[in-house]
């Protein structure tokens, strides 16, 4: 299968689409988020063959997960070749190699303490976060947690507690687990009349030590403060880095642990190992997910070695750390070690200033940020105004599909290019071109 191009050959859905979609409409929980109807059958790359035959450009890489492209060669004979050796052990009781060297190696990478941390081993960015929370409890003898709005974190209890970005996520769901207290995120793009982005931040950074602290939660109650370096869903917002060396600030004065979520910005994307290293920040803890092994389902909670001492059987579950998806992980880290990291900085760069360049032509993007091949292009009806559209967001990504250009949106009214990281400069201008079609 050699993809070069989109090619849309059927009116969207095909016919043997629309027989996969009547099967999930009648068997699959409709608590799915879908926009579009593609059915996927086959990847490569940077494409994806539908069950009809069409083929479509992926800037979406299954939510920033197929970070070394869809089925890349050495990542399918890693798996392939694990398969027939050993599936599964269970490393929360038993040893293998595989789980043992992925962990050294993402410990290694930690930017909280080269080599000197520790790594747990999960199934999901939610998994990974759950981890985290539950660490920071342990290790603090404190129940609080801050977190922000606008953040996403996951769907399962704690990481829904910590999550801020729809109320459609939380909704039926409460009581949530207690102690999270939810503060304003700096978008330097949708400040308060008045403010300059450095005055939002420092509002935001005061809101905590100055509000929070003194009125609500004292901060020697406090076990931790979990951040996106970028937030995901919230919109693909990049505050200054002010922002986080003020946070670190906090968390120091006050004996408080740092939980930084990497799930999206992480493994590369960003053009470095993790956003957080664009700021000149340390963390205590980090967790990651998505892009770490392709597609397979892995994620880790990194911490430092002075924090993750918790006793045997704190914390432990059956499928995290699997070997065929740490094989994969490894393969993957070695795909961006021998340039795709490199590749996503340039491509990012370039992806960028192409969309700042067609901000200038239409006036229906009010934003283009981002870092690496993380961008976000914000819709808004009135520029001046930055009045979000979030009705013609969604007519825009539904219109690409139709071209053969997947995207999603996050937050309100914003795009998101999120392309594997092995994406080329021809597939790019692709995207750009069917891109600025739809608008």
């Amino acid at each position: 299968m050699a993809f070069l191009h989109p090619h849309i050959k059927t009116k969207l859905p095909g016919p043997k689409s629309k027989r996969v979609l009547a099967l999930d409409e009648k068997y699959v929980s409709p608590s799915y988020t879908r926009s579009y109807p593609l059915v996927a059958k086959s990847g490569r790359g940077s494409f994806i063959e539908d069950m009809d035959g069409n083929v479509f450009l992926d800037f979406t890489s299954g939510i920033a997960v197929t970070a070394s492209g869809h089925c890349h060669p050495r990542v399918v004979k890693a798996i392939q070749e694990q398969a027939a050796k050993l599936i599964h052990m269970s490393g929360t009781d038993f040893y293998y190699p595989q789980q043992a060297e992925l962990a050294k190696r993402l410990v290694n990478l930690f930017p909280g303490g080269k080599g000197s941390g520790k790594a747990f081993l999960t199934n999901s960015g939610a998994e990974s976060v759950e981890a985290a929370l539950k660490l920071a409890r342990w290790v603090t003898k404190r129940p609080q947690i801050i977190s922000f709005l606008g953040a996403f974190h996951g769907r399962t209890m704690g990481a829904l507690s910590v999550t801020g970005s729809k109320i459609t996520q939380k909704e039926r769901f409460f009581p949530l687990v207690p102690g999270v207290t939810h503060v304003p995120y700096p978008d330097p793009y949708h400040t308060p009349k008045g403010m300059t982005p450095d005055d939002y931040t420092n509002f935001c950074l005061d809101w905590i030590s100055e509000r929070i602290f003194k009125t609500i939660v004292p901060p020697s109650e406090v076990a931790a403060i979990i951040v996106e370096p970028i937030q995901g869903e919230g919109g693909y917002i990049v505050p200054q880095n002010s922002f986080f060396k003020g946070l670190r600030k906090i968390c120091d004065a006050h004996g408080i642990l740092l939980i930084v979520d990497e799930v999206q910005s992480g493994i590369g994307r960003t053009g470095k190992m993790f956003a957080i290293e664009h700021t000149g920040v340390t963390p205590d803890i980090i967790c990651i997910a998505k892009g770490i092994a392709s597609g397979l389902p892995l994620g880790a909670m990194i911490a430092r070695g002075s924090i993750m001492h918790w006793t045997t059987g704190a914390h432990a579950n059956t499928f995290g750390g699997n070997p065929l998806a740490c094989v994969a992980a490894t393969a993957t880290l070695d795909l961006l070690d021998e340039g795709m990291m490199k590749n996503a900085a340039k491509q990012g760069e370039y992806l960028m200033k192409n969309l700042q360049g067609m901000m200038r032509r239409h006036s229906e993007i009010g934003d283009v940020r981002g870092r690496g091949l993380m961008v976000g292009a914000e819709i808004v009806s009135d520029r001046k105004r930055k009045t979000r559209a979030p009705k013609r967001r969604n007519d825009i990504v539904d219109k690409a599909f139709r071209k053969g250009l997947l995207l999603l949106g996050c937050g309100p009214n914003t795009i998101r290019f999120a392309p594997p990281l092995s994406v080329t400069r021809a597939e790019v201008d692709m995207a750009l071109k069917i891109f600025e079609a739809c608008l």
